[in-house]
């Protein structure tokens, strides 16, 4: 499994997560995205159908119909009723889960104290991590 911590500084969330997600799609897979706020999950997904000029993403809540067909589902818990691969932590708290390939957490400088437990807690697990952050507009590896 692959954690990839995303600290955000310039971008706000849900262009961020417009951005994986398109790159989760493109490569045929499912995507869950998380978030203990309600109102952070509407942001989300009003950026996901406004992602582009040309092109939405076409996403769906997990209490709405059919979450299963969706390619990208917002909930408040990591339980992928759509057969995600990969999941977003939107919200800067990362909950353990199994079944993903591949998690990305996005956190902000309020949440920057719990990325680096979070990071802390994962040493030594068969995890690999990354970590990412602006660099003028472009997502740069750091570590």
């Amino acid at each position: 499994m692959k954690v990839d911590f995303w600290q955000l500084s310039r971008d706000p969330v849900e262009k961020v997560v417009a951005l994986i997600a398109q790159r989760v799609l493109d490569s045929g897979e499912r995507l869950l995205v998380v978030s203990d706020s309600h109102e952070q999950r509407e942001a989300i997904s009003q950026g996901l159908w406004r992602a582009g000029p040309d092109s939405f993403l076409a996403n769906g809540d997990a209490s709405g119909p059919q979450p299963e067909a969706q390619p990208i589902l917002l909930s408040e818990v990591p339980e992928p009723a759509n057969k995600a691969s990969h999941v977003i932590y939107a919200d800067g708290n990362y909950r353990e889960a199994d079944g993903f390939d591949r998690t990305f957490l996005l956190f902000d400088d309020g949440t920057v104290e719990q990325a680096r437990a979070t990071w802390r807690s994962l040493d030594g697990a068969e995890i690999e991590r990354a970590f990412f952050r602006q660099d003028g507009g472009k997502w740069v590896k750091v570590a």
